[in-house]
């Protein structure tokens, strides 16, 4: 038996330290020689035919040749996986020092740069930036700016009504009243966001658009202060050369009220396709404070007056690149959106 435990030692430590040895081949060596069906277990059973002097001997010689066996598989198991991570280390091996793959940016969207450029000319001329709710109260986007239920020009805004007292708003009038509310005079604000209406869509129109409206609140404001700070907007974001016009019309909230044109960007007023032969294009409304509207929110309007203006920024957009479509604004192509 002592022959027999030593030709298992050598046969089993030969065939781990030579040949093409790996982890899968070292398990199999493994369970052939200590499994429960292996050679060295084998013979282990056959001690009990030993006599009692044989047995002790050959047992701590068992004992040795297991624990030499299990050394030298530990030792080989080690050395294999150390040997498979420095090959994974060397193939995912990253050098820093080459460039990367540069990643493909975004922009900003063509609407709210043009967004960001009014703001940011109002901004020049002291107005503070003021934001709303979306969903909003039926008294502070109709009755609180002088249209009262059954109010004529509420036919003329198609509203997406949530309840008979909430809706989406559709316009950002209800920024100024709920500033007005808030705040006494001075006030210098611009409020812009999105706004909704029930209009179906086509090259013009949509449900869904961008509003920047604007009010000043103090005591001695006039129409001539409210005409000085549109020519300076209008000079700012379409060039010195430009010239506005100014055209009675009606809103409920202010009076007097005006359309304001300004000198086609692409004849001069000359006429073209651009201004439809007119030689002016509409870019926003405007007018003097409602006293109703001032004296609903707590402000005396025989002390103060102020003025408000609104436009739509994809009119202005559409106005400033010339483009014919609301509906690219909003297609996500983005080689259109690219070029802004």
């Amino acid at each position: 038996m002592r022959e027999k435990l030593q030709e298992i030692k050598e046969k089993t430590l030969a065939a781990i330290t030579t040949g093409d040895i790996n982890l899968a081949r070292l398990e199999e060596i493994k369970v052939a020689c200590l499994g429960k069906k292996g050679s060295l277990t084998a013979v282990l059973r056959g001690m009990g035919g030993l006599s009692a002097e044989e047995r002790p001997v050959i047992g701590q010689l068992a004992n040795q040749v297991r624990q030499d066996i299990e050394k030298a598989i530990e030792d080989t198991k080690a050395r294999l996986k150390e040997e498979e991570l420095n090959r994974t280390l060397r193939r995912e091996t990253i050098d820093v020092t080459v460039p990367g793959n540069k990643a493909a940016l975004g922009k900003a969207h063509a609407l709210y740069q043009v967004e960001r450029e009014i703001c940011d000319i109002f901004v020049s001329m002291g107005f503070d930036i003021a934001e709303g709710p979306e969903v909003e109260y039926d008294y502070y986007n109709f009755e609180a700016l002088n249209i009262p239920p059954n109010h004529p020009a509420r036919d003329t805004q198609d509203t997406f009504y949530i309840t008979d007292r909430v809706l989406l708003r559709s316009q950002t009038s209800p920024v100024q009243i709920r500033t007005m509310e808030k705040q006494k005079p001075p006030i210098r604000i611009i409020s812009p966001g999105r706004v909704y209406r029930s209009d179906a869509l086509d090259a013009t129109h949509s449900p869904v658009f961008h509003q920047i409206e604007g009010l000043v609140v103090d005591k001695g404001i006039t129409m001539g202060d409210l005409k000085g700070i549109l020519e300076t907007y209008a000079k700012a974001l379409f060039g010195a050369d430009v010239k506005l016009r100014f055209r009675p019309h009606h809103f409920p909230f202010t009076e007097p009220s005006a359309e304001v044109d300004v000198s086609c960007l692409l004849c001069g007023g000359e006429g073209c396709r651009l201004c439809k032969g007119e030689g002016w294009i509409e870019i926003l409304g405007a007018g003097m404070v409602h006293p109703n509207v001032l004296r609903g929110c707590g402000i005396d309007p025989d002390v103060y007056s102020g003025f408000a203006f609104g436009m739509g920024v994809e009119r202005i957009a559409m106005k400033k690149y010339e483009i014919d479509d609301i509906r690219y604004f909003y297609e996500n192509d983005t080689r259109f959106l690219s070029q802004f």
